[in-house]
This record gives structure tokens, sequence and C-alpha cells, in this order.
């Protein structure tokens, strides 16, 4: 939890969630941390805000950024940023995205941690995103993540060299929670549900994939649910 001895910077997007903690307890064996978090009007953002400095103060991250990219909810598209738009009820064998996704999201928050790491010089951005074991959101799968990178290369100085990351994509959950445990990660500080803000609601698709994959990995969830 010291960033001594580190020279590199990384730049990790740290939502508050459990997966973007997990991440971040993975790029702190190597670098120097930037922790950034973004607020695009979600149902929760006052709750991953909290979760995210208490994160950002166990790890003793210095450099935080929080910026806003509220016009995500200004355009809508989903039930996160619209209130008109009912959150699903987790069923996690639909084959179909849910009311959750929002339209082309992780594309406006790599961009934002590329423009800061090119300033701070970093070499890495963490980004916690799952493929397998997701709710199927096209901007978390692999290959979107390769072409991000070409982006990079493509539109920033010819001295920068910075590269995505995502340590976790080819994960479960229960692999996910079972790194993170082996890590001391402050799993009990995260928050993953969209819609509760003091309990979580255990019925949306985060909170049902959370709550699999602590049971599949054999250990209890820290934080407390409704009911």
């Amino acid at each position: 939890m010291s960033q001594k001895g580190k020279n590199e910077w990384a730049v990790v997007l740290v939502s508050g969630g459990l997966d973007s903690c997990v991440t971040a307890a993975i790029a702190d064996l190597d670098y120097r941390l930037a922790f950034l978090h973004l607020n695009y009007g979600q149902r929760t953002e006052e709750r991953e805000l909290r979760a995210f400095h208490e994160i950002a103060d166990y790890y003793r991250v210095e450099k935080r950024l929080v910026a806003s990219v509220a016009y995500l909810k200004e355009i809508g598209g989903s039930s996160l940023t619209d209130e008109a738009i009912p959150v699903s009820l987790a069923d996690l064998d639909n084959p179909n995205i849910p009311t959750s996704y929002i339209p082309f999201r992780n594309a406006h928050l790599l961009s934002v941690a590329v423009s800061w790491g090119e300033v701070l010089g970093a070499c890495k951005i963490f980004i916690g995103v799952v493929e397998e074991d997701s709710s199927g959101y096209p901007d978390c799968r692999e290959e979107f993540y390769r072409a991000f990178n070409r982006v990079i290369a493509l539109g920033t100085r010819p001295e920068t060299r910075i590269e995505i990351l995502t340590p976790l994509i080819r994960m479960t959950k229960a692999e996910i929670v079972r790194k993170g445990a082996e890590l001391q990660a402050p799993l009990g500080l995260t928050w993953s549900c969209y819609q509760g803000n003091e309990r979580a609601c255990g019925r949306c698709d985060s909170c049902a994939l959370r709550l699999r994959g602590f049971a599949r990995a054999g250990l209890p969830d820290p934080i407390l649910y409704e009911g």
C-alpha cells in the first residue's frame, strides 16, 4: 500500500466497485497509482464516489481526479442514468444486453484517462472490465481494448507510450473475488449495486453477479444487502 520504489505512473479507473478495486490492487504491485473516477449522472453516483475515496485512502493515493461526463445522462438510453427506465431485475442467463448498458460509455472514460495519463507521463491505464462473467456489454470485449490501444498510439504525442491493461478481462467473478482476497484488497469498501445507496438491492444484475461470485469463491460478501 505504499508508492515507494515505484517509478512509473499508472492511471487506474476506479468506479468504486469490486472489479475496479481488485484491478487497483493488481496495479499497486508495480506502479505509482493515479486514481480516476468519472461521474456521469448514475443513480448511485454519490455512493460510488464515497467508495472511490475510501479505496484511494486505503492505497494512500495522492493523485486523484474526479471528473464529470454528465452529458452521458443527457444522452440517456440507460436505466442507470434515466429514471424513466427501470433497472432490470437480474437475469444472468439473459442473452440480451440489459437496460443498464450505457451506450459506448467506456470509450468516454478511456479518453479522459488517456488525456490525464499523457499529462502525467503515465505508461499504463488499468480498467477492471470483465468479458466472460459480465452483463454482456459490448465495450467490455477484449478486442475493443486492443483497438483502443491502437487509437492511443495514433492520437497522442510520438513520445507517449500509454497502454491499456485489462487484468480481469478473462476472469470469472469468483476468480476476481479470490484474487482480491489474496491481495488483501479492501472489498468491504466497494459498491456494486446499480440502484441502492444505503444497502445493496440484491436484485440488479450487478448485485447478482457479485453475490454469485462470492458464493462460488466460498467467501462472505462483506457489504450489506436489503432484506
